[in-house]
């Protein structure tokens, strides 16, 4: 799969968040990069060793926020090096970038991860 295929990958996952989410993201960056650094790895408690990271959540969740909040973008990363090798078909990839990209929106919105996977993300 190219980049630009994955790229698509992921904007149409963003696409398809329901209008009343996506209006909030107007000040939320995502982007595609290639893999997690070791230390991205290590800041969120993973060993670089033998742990990988589909996706990475950074700010301050919308829940967390003052009325008067004007901070920089958030900045959704979704990694497309280990979202493709863990997917063994184009159909597998698609439902897990679409995935990835839903369980990071909901960080923003200040969901724990333990919440989001009881959800199925």
């Amino acid at each position: 799969m190219t980049r630009a295929e994955f790229e698509r990958l992921v904007e149409q996952a963003v696409a398809e968040i329901p209008d009343e989410f996506h209006r909030c993201l107007e000040n939320v960056t995502i982007v595609v990069e290639d893999e997690p650094s070791a230390e991205v790895l290590e800041s969120v408690g993973l060993d670089p060793r033998r742990d990988t990271l589909f996706g990475l959540y950074q700010g301050l969740p919308w829940s967390k926020r003052p009325h008067d909040y004007a901070g920089m973008p958030d900045h959704i990363a979704i990694y497309m090096g280990p979202l493709v090798r863990a997917c063994g078909t184009r159909a597998q990839l698609e439902r897990q970038v679409r995935a990835t990209v839903v369980h990071e929106i909901a960080h923003f919105f200040g969901l724990s991860e333990k919440r989001i996977r009881r959800l199925g993300y």
